[in-house]
């Protein structure tokens, strides 16, 4: 088909499946190939120009079929080798959208069926510590007992089915969460990614009357999100990701919102790779998760299924942490060292600040009962910021890594550090924004003897002011506050059992910096927290 959709050629396969198509004139094509009692695999946007020839690798299957381009330059006697193929099936960055063009040279390998659940692994994880966690992406609540599956299904798609369930740590209520999530894993395939999540959570019953009203039973919180996120590429040298998420939140009102955004990665060979990124509302986890099916990947779901919207109030009603970004990034590897540099502007509207102490200061129709710990949220309003971010990552060895990174970017501080009233209004105009320079440092690998990974960082900043720290969508580079240590040790256990056992640890901001204390009038003090202390420890099976 032409760019019109209409048909401009038929061919039929000979005996060992091989056809092609003579003479096209340049353009724009789509091509379908069907079979009986198969499904047709269709491949649109194939941009065709002279001089260079291309090759079609069609596979078609009872349930999903695809078609993948490679391609000769002018003068190539014969297809690539079965290792550039691998390559460029296997790397976004140097796979290419090719065209169509003369195909006598295709070699057709045989192959065997695929099967239908393939590659499966799981993990089963038992955890404890401290209440939750907070962070720039979300309250993250821990419920104790969280399940990951991952399987392939025809060896094209991958489908990963998420469960958190247990008991809210501060409200004692059962409480549960589960995602399932689609990928394609055909380089060219027209199936997009999709997840739909759904959790609930209830809040604790120290929430005041004025907001329940004559209610007896506890609050929930509930919300359902569908997020879908693709990509296509445009050119040999530039891709787009693209997607957005449509969430529904209920907690005493229902509040819908919609989450676009993109990213455009473009190729400059050995000069490095420069990106583009858009983002508004809820952060876009797409773009910060990887597709492959590792153990990294399970945790990863596991960690974004506990992650719920940051929730507050302001005279009554609730509202959600939103965020529009606007980011480039940039990023050249040369032998062992990564060089990336990245700059953004950003504007948080509804911003959520954890408030320990103070109780009683301020009406329940401003502070929102945190669904993971004995504080309070605090809505502060809208701020913008703006920053850049420069990092060096140095390979030590082969399993050890060093980042260090320096920047600027947004902070919120205080005008005063007293209060005179109890209106929160007070003290949403106490705090503005400010900018703020940092550097940070981190280490990360592996001990081969033992299995142990560990990871650690520390950043050095003023803590006399809060540090929201920005979510880069173009660096792979997340500063957090303060001293971070996370670990993953291997547990042996006799042998028989398939799987193993691994325990780990999570230790944010030890330190406890970032806290900004506030008098109040009645002589107390309340403390505001972005990045709250926060201690946790798990045990793992993975299978």
């Amino acid at each position: 088909y032409n760019h019109a959709e209409k048909i401009v050629a038929k061919a039929l396969t000979n005996d060992k499946g091989l056809f092609g198509f003579d003479s096209l004139p340049p353009d724009n094509y789509s091509i379908r190939v069907s079979l009986a009692s198969f499904v047709p695999a269709v491949k649109r946007g194939i941009l065709v120009q002279p001089g260079m020839r291309s090759f079609l690798s069609v596979n078609l299957a009872g349930l999903f079929s695809s078609v993948e381009l490679v391609y000769a330059l002018p003068g190539q006697g014969a297809l690539l080798s079965d290792e550039w193929k691998w390559v460029l099936r296997s790397s976004v960055a140097t796979r290419s959208i090719m065209h169509i063009g003369d195909s006598s040279r295709v070699k057709v390998a045989s192959e065997k069926p695929a099967k239908l659940f393939s590659g499966t692994k799981a993990m089963v994880k038992v955890s404890a510590g401290d209440q939750g966690l907070s962070s720039a992406l979300g309250q993250e609540t821990d419920l104790g007992t969280a399940f990951a599956l991952a399987t392939s299904t025809y060896g094209n798609n991958r489908v990963q089915f998420t469960g958190n369930v247990g008991y809210g740590s501060a409200s004692g209520i059962p409480s549960a969460g589960f995602s399932t999530r689609f990928s394609p894993m055909e380089p060219n395939s027209f199936a997009p990614e999709v997840q739909v999540t759904m959790r609930q959570v209830f809040l604790p019953t120290r929430i005041g009357a004025s907001l329940i009203g004559n209610r007896q039973d506890a609050p929930a919180l509930r919300s359902i999100s569908l997020v879908s996120h693709d990509q296509i590429q445009i050119s040999d040298n530039l891709l787009l990701e693209y997607g957005g998420g449509l969430e529904s939140v209920s907690y005493l009102e229902r509040l819908n919102y919609l989450s676009p955004f993109a990213r455009a990665t473009y190729d400059l060979g050995p000069g490095g790779r420069l990106q583009f990124g858009y983002n508004s509302g809820a952060p876009p986890l797409p773009l910060m998760t990887d597709s492959a099916v590792t153990d990294s990947t399970l945790q990863e779901g596991i960690s974004s299924l506990a992650l719920f919207p940051r929730i507050s109030l302001r005279d009554g009603r609730a509202a959600v942490q939103r965020t529009t970004n606007f980011e480039m990034g940039y990023r050249k590897v040369t032998g062992k060292r990564v060089y990336s540099l990245g700059a953004y502007q950003e504007t948080m509207s509804n911003a959520a600040l954890s408030v320990a102490g103070g109780n009683g200061l301020f009406s329940n129709s401003d502070l929102l009962p945190d669904i993971s710990s004995h504080s309070s949220i605090f809505n502060v309003g809208t701020f913008h910021s703006r920053g850049f971010t420069g990092s060096v990552t140095q390979q030590l060895g082969s399993a050890w890594t060093a980042t260090l990174a320096y920047g600027n970017g947004g902070v919120l501080r205080t005008e005063a550090r007293r209060l005179v009233s109890d209106d929160p209004e007070e003290l949403r105009n106490m705090v503005r924004s400010a900018q703020q320079q940092w550097a940070s440092v981190k280490l990360g690998g592996s001990i081969r003897e033992t299995g142990t990974r560990l990871r650690a960082s520390y950043m050095w900043t003023d803590y006399r002011s809060l540090t929201p720290a920005h979510m880069y969508i173009t660096q792979s580079l997340y500063p957090e506050a303060g001293l971070n240590i996370g670990i993953r040790q291997p547990i042996p256990y006799p042998g028989g059992f398939l799987g193993r056992l691994e325990a780990s640890a999570e230790l944010r901001n030890l330190l406890a910096q970032g806290y900004l204390p506030i008098d109040t009038a009645d002589g107390g003090r309340l403390v505001l927290i972005h990045s709250p202390r926060a201690v946790r420890g798990g045990l793992s099976f993975i299978f």
